[in-house]
């Protein structure tokens, strides 16, 4: 396990020189999107409309901050649950983007995706949202503004901290750390989206 440090966009190379269990440190331009952008992006690229990011080498962070509180760049910004995107992902990656932030499992799909597509699951830690925020230098709202919290966003941020848990080769954080304490019958299984999440 290493400690990487990346400038925005990421390249192809770079994303696989991305290891699962790695430290990795974001420093330019993230953009915010949660389950209610995703929705609306994926959407309009069916429609045939292009997406309001430029998504070729991007970070998506699954984030809605709070608002921000006077001589704040921005509120409290923790990442959310991860599974609530897993129906849109593979449609992000397929337009370029590198690598998503959230906290939690991805399904078995997103993970072959995350093959597939050249890309990289990233976590950050849940409940420290103002610790992050400390990492963010600017924020932009680019798109969806009727969406409030949940609109699409352009963060600049340095050394933006995460670990890798899902790598374009196919490794598996979770699995791995599991696999050193917990019997294979025990370990613990994704949770399924309910319906309409």
């Amino acid at each position: 396990m290493a400690k990487v440090y990346l400038t925005t966009p990421i390249t192809d190379a770079q994303v696989r020189e991305i290891k699962a269990g790695d430290e990795v440190y974001i420093t330019g331009t993230i953009y915010t999107a949660r389950d209610a952008a995703h929705r609306r992006m994926v959407e309009e690229l069916a429609a045939g409309k292009p997406l309001p990011i430029d998504a070729q080498g991007a970070v998506i962070y699954y984030v809605g901050p709070t608002p921000p509180k006077p001589g704040q760049v921005i509120g409290s910004a923790g990442p959310t649950t991860s599974y609530r995107m897993d129906k849109y992902t593979p449609d992000m990656l397929k337009q370029g983007v590198k690598a998503v932030i959230g906290k939690g499992y991805r399904g078995d799909e997103v993970k072959s995706g995350f093959v597939q597509y050249g890309a990289v699951y990233l976590v950050s830690t849940g409940g420290a949202g103002a610790l992050l925020a400390k990492t963010i230098e600017a924020a932009e709202v680019v798109a969806y503004e009727d969406l409030g919290a949940e609109a699409v966003r352009r963060l600049t941020v340095k050394e933006f901290p995460t670990v890798c848990i899902h790598d374009a080769t196919g490794g598996d954080q979770y699995f791995a750390g599991q696999s050193q304490w917990v019997k294979p019958d025990a370990m613990v299984k994704p949770k399924k989206p309910e319906a309409g999440e």
